[in-house]
């Protein structure tokens, strides 16, 4: 038993260390792309379009093709991923306030320690939590964009609640499902922190975003 508790320690630190790096990379072309007045041309030549695009793909990519890869890859893909959204990301500096941001990032890291500590320490099997929460997700998306062209303000609010409730399932759902990894010999172990810090790094990502949408304030 010791070993493999020695096991789950490393995935554990070695998924939060990537974890904390992306979020660092994000945080840094983030600032840098609002800082330096590149969001501006990002904004009027239709770049953001692409940046989203380039976004679907490398995830796409990192997902189906992440057995077939080399862990160098891999964690190029991730990196490449976090600067993308680090420059995506800028425009929340255009909208709200710096302290707001601040504040509500903070935030948003004690909401997730709190889901990420309860999926991991819980004794229940979460993976039951799959279908419900995804699904739930689904039809969130799709209702946002629906409500692009409707422009209903309470119901994009209803959306926000509903997607941040969401993700924080899918928090404990993903900490479970680290937890539950090490046992399984058909995973490539040595990137598998990587592909673990990817689903963390997204869960946190949305939710930090949902509760600055709804949180959040905007400058004047």
């Amino acid at each position: 038993m010791e070993p493999d508790i020695r096991s789950e320690n490393t995935l554990l630190q070695k998924t939060f260390f990537w974890m904390f790096l992306g979020l660092l990379g994000t945080a840094i072309v983030a600032w840098y792309t609002y800082s330096s007045g590149l969001f501006v041309d990002i904004l009027t030549k239709g770049y953001f379009s692409i940046l989203l695009i380039a976004e679907l793909v490398v995830v796409i990519v990192f997902s189906l093709l992440f057995t077939k890869l080399s862990p160098t890859t891999v964690g190029i893909l991730y990196f490449v991923y976090a600067m993308i959204n680090g420059v995506s990301l800028a425009t929340i500096f255009v909208v709200f306030e710096l302290s707001s941001i601040i504040w509500l990032f903070l935030a948003s890291a004690a909401l997730f320690g709190v889901m990420a500590l309860y999926g991991y320490k819980t004794s229940k099997d979460l993976s039951n939590w799959h279908t419900l929460l995804f699904s739930t997700l689904l039809i969130g998306l799709i209702l946002s964009i629906i409500n692009i062209f409707l422009g209903n303000s309470s119901l994009d609010i209803l959306i926000d609640w509903v997607i941040l409730i969401v993700f924080f399932g899918i928090t404990a759902y993903d900490m479970n499902k680290l937890k539950q990894f090490q046992y399984n010999d058909t995973l490539p172990q040595d990137k598998l922190h990587i592909y673990c810090a990817m689903q963390l790094y997204l869960d946190f990502i949305n939710t930090f975003l949902r509760i600055l949408s709804i949180f959040g304030k905007e400058k004047n």
